[in-house]
C-alpha cells in the first residue's frame, strides 16, 4: 500500500513537470522574454485559442519605454496601428479568425530602452461569442500580462559561457533521471 502511494506521488510529480510549462505558455505571450538595452528587437506576440469558438480580435498596448517601429504581415489578419497625438505607436489591433486549437503569432520590431527595466505587454483577446480575455494582470494571476526583462548586454570578459541557456535543461534531465531511478528502485524492492 505504501509503495503504491509513493509511485502515485512520483507519477504526479512527473506530470506536474510536464504539464506546468504547457499551462504557463497557454496565454498571450510576447517573446523574447529577455533582451538587451538599446537593441532593436523583433518581438512576437503569440496567441493560442483556448476556447471552442474562434478568436476574432487581438489587441496589445505597447509599454512607453519601448519604441515600436514596424510590423510583420500575418496572413488572414488585418492590422490597425494605434498612435497618440505625437504619432507615436502605442498599440495595435489585429482582426481575423483563429480556429480552436490553433495559435497565431504577430511580429513587430521595437527599440528597447537604453536602461535596464521590465517591459509589460498588456493584451486583450476577443472570441467570436463576444467573450473578452484581458491578459493584463500582475505576474502570478489567472490572466497575467506578458513581460520582457531588458538588461545590459554581457561584456566579453563577464560572459557566463552560455550557462544560463543549459542550466534549466540540465535540471530537467536530472529530474527525469532521478524519477526513473526512483521508480526502478521501487520495482526492484517489490521483486
Amino acid at each position: 500500500m505504501r509503495t503504491d502511494a509513493r509511485r502515485l506521488s512520483l507519477v504526479l510529480a512527473a506530470l506536474v513537470l510536464v504539464v506546468a510549462p504547457a499551462i504557463a505558455l497557454a496565454h498571450a505571450v510576447v517573446f523574447p522574454k529577455t533582451s538587451t538595452t538599446g537593441a532593436y528587437e523583433k518581438y512576437v506576440l503569440r496567441v493560442p485559442n483556448e476556447k471552442a469558438v474562434a478568436t476574432v480580435r487581438v489587441e496589445i498596448r505597447f509599454p512607453a519605454e519601448a519604441r515600436v517601429t514596424s510590423f510583420g504581415d500575418v496572413a488572414g489578419w488585418q492590422l490597425e496601428v494605434q498612435t497618440d497625438s505625437a504619432k507615436r505607436i502605442v498599440g495595435a489591433v489585429w482582426t481575423g479568425s483563429l480556429p480552436p486549437q490553433r495559435f497565431v503569432e504577430f511580429p513587430f520590431v521595437a527599440a528597447n530602452p537604453k536602461s535596464a527595466t521590465r517591459l509589460v505587454w498588456p493584451a486583450i483577446q476577443t472570441y467570436a461569442d463576444g467573450e473578452r480575455v484581458e491578459w493584463t494582470g500582475a505576474e502570478g494571476t489567472k490572466s497575467p500580462a506578458s513581460a520582457t526583462v531588458i538588461g545590459a548586454a554581457p561584456s566579453a570578459g563577464g560572459s557566463d559561457g552560455g550557462a544560463s541557456r543549459w542550466v534549466p535543461w540540465a535540471a530537467l534531465v536530472l529530474a527525469v533521471v532521478s524519477l526513473g531511478l526512483a521508480l526502478r528502485r521501487q520495482e526492484s524492492r517489490q521483486a
